[in-house]
Protein backbone atom coordinates (compact mmCIF):
# COMPACT_ATOMS: atom_id res chain seq x y z
CA UNK A 1 0.00 0.00 0.00
CA UNK A 2 1.34 3.28 -0.99
CA UNK A 3 1.83 5.83 2.12
CA UNK A 4 -0.61 8.27 0.28
CA UNK A 5 -3.43 5.59 -0.21
CA UNK A 6 -3.92 5.05 3.71
CA UNK A 7 -4.48 8.72 4.06
CA UNK A 8 -7.06 8.77 1.28
CA UNK A 9 -8.67 6.04 2.92
CA UNK A 10 -9.12 7.65 5.87
CA UNK A 11 -9.66 10.85 4.35
CA UNK A 12 -12.54 9.46 2.43
CA UNK A 13 -13.83 7.84 5.64
CA UNK A 14 -14.14 10.99 7.12
CA UNK A 15 -15.95 12.37 4.51
CA UNK A 16 -18.41 9.60 4.51
CA UNK A 17 -19.16 9.75 8.33
CA UNK A 18 -19.57 13.88 8.11
CA UNK A 19 -22.31 13.52 5.32
CA UNK A 20 -25.92 13.58 6.07
CA UNK A 21 -28.23 10.54 6.65
CA UNK A 22 -29.94 11.49 3.21
CA UNK A 23 -26.93 11.36 0.75
CA UNK A 24 -25.44 8.12 2.37
CA UNK A 25 -28.93 6.82 1.39
CA UNK A 26 -28.74 7.69 -2.14
CA UNK A 27 -25.47 6.47 -1.96
CA UNK A 28 -26.46 3.07 -1.22
CA UNK A 29 -29.13 2.94 -3.37
CA UNK A 30 -26.75 4.05 -5.96
CA UNK A 31 -24.28 1.08 -4.78
CA UNK A 32 -27.49 -1.72 -5.24
CA UNK A 33 -28.26 -0.32 -8.75
CA UNK A 34 -24.65 -0.79 -10.03
CA UNK A 35 -24.58 -3.96 -8.29
CA UNK A 36 -27.89 -5.52 -9.49
CA UNK A 37 -26.69 -4.07 -13.32
CA UNK A 38 -23.90 -6.65 -12.91
CA UNK A 39 -26.31 -9.51 -12.27
CA UNK A 40 -26.00 -12.03 -14.99
CA UNK A 41 -29.77 -13.12 -15.25
CA UNK A 42 -31.32 -15.85 -16.21
CA UNK A 43 -33.33 -16.70 -19.70
CA UNK A 44 -36.74 -17.65 -19.58
CA UNK A 45 -35.90 -21.39 -20.85
CA UNK A 46 -32.88 -21.48 -17.58
CA UNK A 47 -35.63 -20.32 -15.84
CA UNK A 48 -38.34 -22.97 -16.29
CA UNK A 49 -35.77 -25.78 -16.55
CA UNK A 50 -34.15 -24.65 -12.68
CA UNK A 51 -38.35 -24.49 -11.46
CA UNK A 52 -38.76 -27.63 -12.89
CA UNK A 53 -35.68 -29.17 -11.27
CA UNK A 54 -36.71 -27.67 -8.08
CA UNK A 55 -40.06 -29.29 -8.22
CA UNK A 56 -39.00 -32.49 -9.24
CA UNK A 57 -36.02 -32.85 -6.61
CA UNK A 58 -38.92 -31.60 -3.79
CA UNK A 59 -41.34 -34.21 -4.80
CA UNK A 60 -39.18 -36.74 -5.16
CA UNK A 61 -37.93 -35.77 -1.49
CA UNK A 62 -41.53 -35.90 -0.47
CA UNK A 63 -41.61 -39.19 -1.88
CA UNK A 64 -38.50 -40.80 0.33
CA UNK A 65 -39.51 -39.19 3.00
CA UNK A 66 -42.81 -40.80 2.95
CA UNK A 67 -41.39 -44.11 2.17
CA UNK A 68 -39.27 -43.84 5.27
CA UNK A 69 -41.69 -42.50 7.54
CA UNK A 70 -44.11 -45.63 6.55
CA UNK A 71 -41.24 -48.30 6.76
CA UNK A 72 -40.27 -46.94 10.26
CA UNK A 73 -43.96 -46.60 11.46
CA UNK A 74 -44.28 -50.62 10.16
CA UNK A 75 -40.87 -51.48 12.28
CA UNK A 76 -42.30 -49.58 15.27
CA UNK A 77 -45.58 -51.53 15.40
CA UNK A 78 -44.06 -54.51 14.73
CA UNK A 79 -41.41 -54.10 17.78
CA UNK A 80 -43.39 -52.73 20.19
CA UNK A 81 -46.73 -54.80 19.16
CA UNK A 82 -48.65 -52.08 18.09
Amino acid sequence: MAPNEGAASVEADAKTAKSGFWSRIVQFVRQVIAELKKVVWPTRDELTTFFVVVIVFVLAMMAFSGVIDVLTAWVVSKVFGG
